[in-house]
């Protein structure tokens, strides 16, 4: 009798393990047979003339781990214990991505869409529920008709692709896109996309005449097809909440066979304080649009054993000669003591070089190279400055740099074409009344939690101790600087509330109308991530 009801009590025991052991080999069994359904359903839509197993790869694939790391840009999502996408696919052919949608939809899996990984916070190819990710890198071709002076452009490809090809038909055309060439377009232009020839031709999205979509139903549509409100909507809402872009027609831009960069940086030692605020006063409303001058401020040993000082470093491009640069600034911003053998003249496409921190006389070819030289840890945040701030503030910024010592700021002064285009134009907002746009940059090397918590939290202070001076009601953030902080969409029976959080700040006022196109275009809430634009509440 004792030995029964031992038995029973180890049975009663037991009984909870092994339920649980059933059932979690019943949701692998189900996950892995959706999981071979999936790819099933792929195959059976795959074109013979193009044939997608060979766009396929799941974990079993040796190749697999490569490819998902080869376009990850972050190190942050780059870790063991980062979430994996259960496959990947490399799409070759437009009909790899109807087929991707129609299983996708058909079994239920979320998919994420990935240009060339330099999403700040990892959504194009991390989520916390099974996934998988649609790569785009084989789709980069870049076809340039200077004759039109436009080019169509798969969005797989990089900026540097992009601005190479443009310059291998002319030396007087160029396009208002970002300065760092690694860059996919397909988040580039998705999230609005800037460069240094904005204050002369706006933003990348400005400069946008067409497209090629694929939909929620897996059709493939151009700007006449899906209308205008959808072609509205991809120009800076983010086309992965709509859709997959395929391509943009970008417009190119007219740019003299010479131009002009410089870098100058100047210590608190060496007057700096005084040359950022006068910067103020003319970086965005006195010098001429063709005129682009970036402020970077970061902390540097001093010149005292053991100190710590600020340094403001000027980055320019002048779409001219250096006599005319030197002529403009003698006369609107002689502080910052420019000289003739600061000034480097250049080809355009030359000047990309420059500002991406390549030699100038590098080798060209180089901007086809999709992987950055080094890859670190980081974060970044964004804030919109509408005011000069005051001496005193400057001063109080200086000091709490100083204490926190890694983050950096980048200023990028707005006015010119900035400030003519209509805030309701593109769904990007931040126009008129906007003297220049904050980046808050922390790089770090060292690996784990631990580390990463102590930059993150860095950077939070130093976007706290900036508050006074920046946008307020909201305090505006840039869409393509994803920042997880500002709200997370958990695409739930809330989505509509959470995704309010951050997409006010992002779009202002245009968010109404991007949760009005979404709800009409993709009213099953298909396409998403954790700060997509979200359906209207039922």
């Amino acid at each position: 009798m004792e030995i029964m009801r031992l038995t029973i009590t180890k049975l009663s025991l037991l009984l909870p393990v092994l339920l649980f052991l059933s059932i979690s080999w019943r949701a692998r069994a189900t996950s892995v047979s959706v999981h071979d359904n999936f790819i099933q359903c792929l195959l059976s839509h795959s074109q013979p003339s193009h044939p997608i197993s060979p766009a396929i790869f799941t974990p079993q694939n040796s190749s697999f781990s490569s490819v998902l790391q080869a376009q990850i840009r972050n190190l942050r999502f780059n870790s063991t214990s980062t979430p994996k996408p259960f496959l990947i696919i490399t799409a070759l052919h437009e009909s790899h991505i109807q087929a991707a949608i129609i299983c996708a939809r058909k079994h239920g899996l979320q998919m994420k869409i990935r240009s060339g990984g330099h999403d700040y916070e990892g959504l194009s190819y991390v989520s916390h529920s099974p996934f998988f990710v649609l790569d785009m890198f084989n789709l980069h071709s870049v076809d340039v008709d200077i004759e039109t002076e436009t080019a169509w452009v798969q969005t797989g490809a990089t900026l540097g692709e992009v601005y190479y090809r443009i310059s291998e038909k002319s030396k007087t055309h160029g396009f208002p896109a970002g300065v760092c060439p690694t860059v996919g377009v397909g988040g580039h232009i998705g999230g609005g996309g800037y460069g240094n020839m904005m204050r002369k031709y706006g933003l990348t999205v400005d400069n946008i005449v067409d497209a090629k979509l694929v939909d929620v139903s897996g059709r493939l549509l151009d700007r006449k097809s899906m209308g205008e409100d959808l072609f509205w909507a991809i120009r800076g809402g983010g086309g992965a909440s709509f859709g997959v872009v395929l391509a943009y027609r970008i417009k190119l831009v007219r740019v003299p066979e010479t131009v002009t960069v410089f870098q100058v940086r100047k210590t608190l030692e060496q007057n700096a304080t005084e040359i950022v605020y006068r910067w103020q006063q003319v970086a965005s409303k006195q010098l001429p649009d063709d005129l682009f001058v970036r402020l970077i401020l970061d902390v540097v040993n001093g010149t005292k054993s053991g100190t710590k000082t600020v340094r403001a470093s000027f980055l320019s491009l002048f779409l001219g000669d250096s006599n005319r640069l030197l002529s403009i600034m003698n006369e609107s911003f002689p502080e910052l003591g420019l000289a003739q053998s600061d000034c480097i003249e250049t080809s355009w496409i030359r000047s990309v070089l420059f500002w991406t921190n390549f030699q100038i006389d590098d080798p060209l070819n180089i901007l086809l190279n999709r992987t950055p030289p080094t890859l670190t840890f980081l974060k970044r945040k964004s804030d919109y400055v509408k005011q000069p701030i005051p001496k005193n503030g400057l001063e109080f910024i200086w000091k709490r740099m100083i204490e926190l010592e890694t983050p950096q700021m980048i200023f990028n002064p707005y006015g010119g074409k900035m400030a003519e285009i209509p805030s309701t134009a593109t769904p990007f907002p931040h126009r008129a009344g906007n003297l220049w746009k904050i980046q808050y940059v922390t790089n770090w090397n060292e690996p784990g939690t631990d580390a990463a918590n102590r930059y993150l939290n860095l950077t939070r202070k130093l976007y706290g101790y900036m508050t006074p001076f920046v946008s307020k009601n909201p305090r505006q953030a840039f869409f393509n600087y994803r920042d997880i902080d500002l709200g997370i969409n958990h695409n739930g029976k809330a989505s509509f509330e959470e995704a309010k959080a951050y997409g006010i700040k992002y779009f202002l006022g245009n968010f109404n109308r991007l949760v009005k196109i979404k709800t009409k275009v993709d009213p099953g809430n298909f396409f998403r991530n954790e700060q997509s634009i979200p359906v209207l509440p039922h």
